[in-house]
């Protein structure tokens, strides 16, 4: 049912490594994207430690990683400790949940 005719499933292992690996062998999308509890942070993951690492990891496997905006690993550090929004997976997933965020 629905306009992508296709069944999901969802899964959250409180992991990102654990998320990451199962997205890896079963395919799919990992979403943390910014949270309006907390305006002036412009994500929960640190860029540095979790974002730029598995976006590596993903990219190397034929997948995509964005913050809704930019692609992971072309955003600048800033500081040490800087959060951003992950968007991680499958190329077609990711791409399509970037373009909800552009508004195209």
């Amino acid at each position: 049912e629905g306009p992508r005719e296709k069944d999901f499933n969802m899964r959250w292992i409180a992991s990102m490594v654990a998320d990451v690996h199962r997205i890896l062998t079963r395919g799919g999308i990992f979403l943390y994207p910014w949270d309006k509890r907390e305006p002036n942070k412009p994500g929960k993951l640190r860029l540095m430690y979790e974002a730029n690492p598995m976006a590596w990891l993903v990219e190397q496997a034929g997948g995509a990683a964005t913050n809704g905006r930019e692609r992971i690993l072309d955003i600048p550090p800033k500081q040490l400790h800087e959060r951003v929004s992950v968007i991680l997976g499958s190329k077609n997933e990711v791409e399509r949940v970037t373009r909800y965020h552009s508004g195209i």
